[in-house]
């Protein structure tokens, strides 16, 4: 065969067997062929060393072993540690884990859902924070239900809403337990690294810890509440905005650690020390604050767990006739990035 590729149609020939038997055999079509045929053919196959064709045994089975994973920002230590969780448990199973980045784009997601369900993927696990936006939420809704009628499975780590099982992190909760834990310690001014306005995990993280605060007597000044990128770099940009305005605090709450650390780093940079000069907290406990000095107060998440429940549902779990959901509580971690007021 020299060095192109065996077709079907070569191993069709070499079987002597029509072309639709060989694609009934090795494409996976539900219809049966007499065993000596499928022997026939797969020996021949074996022979020739023919690999099948992804695209044609999808179309044959009308899905394929694909499962789809959309993730926000592969970058960030949350969403990579979710998509580990994800994979381990896809790829045990013997699926195929194909990922797709959004950039928090809400129109890129509902783009990504269409492609993978034109490549007849098995299912789709969608990861991030919903926006604010009741048009995007539609239409990811729409496409969600066209995924489903097509006989694909979809699964999400974000708010419930969509007609998806979903796991869902108690985003408020964590947030306003937070809160709790640092009036404990003895502080009484808070500022708040808030994220994007239109993202609905940084709102909910935002009004659990500012609920929380004022149930402890505690108002927050909005000028204490400073919006930005949901990264590194926008955690470090809302803390030079803050320092820059002169707000006096004793302790910043970013609404996730990225945003945390980038936020630290601007305090260093301003010749600020943590704790000793302003404590600050985050939200999430990503892996890469083992490496953070000091490290991070923050509400852990058991983010790989997360990933492998949402693949569990995505891939194992029986259909449910309404959408599940799965409560995620996190746990506050007080750590040497706060501690009890000086003054």
């Amino acid at each position: 065969m020299g060095n192109r590729y065996v077709t079907l149609e070569d191993v069709a020939h070499h079987a002597g067997v029509s072309l639709a038997t060989a694609s009934r055999v090795l494409n996976g079509s539900t219809r049966e062929v007499g065993r000596s045929l499928h022997e026939r053919v797969l020996s021949s196959a074996r022979e020739l060393g023919y690999l099948p064709n992804a695209s044609a045994q999808a179309l044959a089975r009308d899905t394929s072993s694909l499962v789809g994973l959309v993730v926000h920002d592969i970058a960030d230590p949350y969403f990579s540690s979710i998509a580990r969780g994800v994979t381990r448990s896809a790829e045990h199973e013997g699926w195929v884990v194909v990922l797709g980045t959004t950039g928090h784009a809400p129109q890129r997601t509902v783009e990504l859902l269409a492609t993978l369900r034109s490549h007849r993927a098995r299912a789709v696990v969608l990861v991030g924070s919903r926006t604010t936006s009741t048009r995007d939420t539609q239409l990811l809704a729409d496409e969600v239900r066209s995924f489903v009628t097509r006989g694909g499975r979809v699964a999400c780590v974000s708010q419930a809403g969509l007609p998806a099982d979903t796991v869902v992190p108690d985003n408020t909760g964590g947030a306003a337990a937070l809160a709790r834990s640092l009036v404990q310690q003895g502080h009484r001014s808070f500022a708040v690294l808030a994220g994007p306005t239109e993202l609905r995990t940084a709102q909910e993280r935002l009004e659990g810890f500012t609920t929380a605060l004022a149930d402890s007597g505690i108002q927050l000044p909005p000028e204490r509440i400073v919006h930005g990128a949901f990264t590194r770099d926008g955690g470090a940009e809302a803390a030079h905005r803050l320092i820059t305005d002169g707000t006096e605090v004793t302790c910043v709450f970013a609404v996730n650690d990225v945003m945390a650390t980038g936020a630290m780093a601007a305090l260093r940079e301003r010749g600020l020390r943590v704790p000793q000069d302003l404590s600050v907290a985050g939200f999430d406990d990503i892996p890469t604050l083992r490496d953070l000095t000091p490290p991070l107060s923050t509400v852990r998440l058991p983010l790989e767990w997360m990933g492998e429940e949402a693949a569990r549902l995505a891939l194992q779990a029986e259909p449910s006739p309404e959408p599940r959901t799965v409560p995620v509580v996190g746990e506050v971690v007080l750590r040497a990035s706060t501690c009890p007021p000086t003054t």
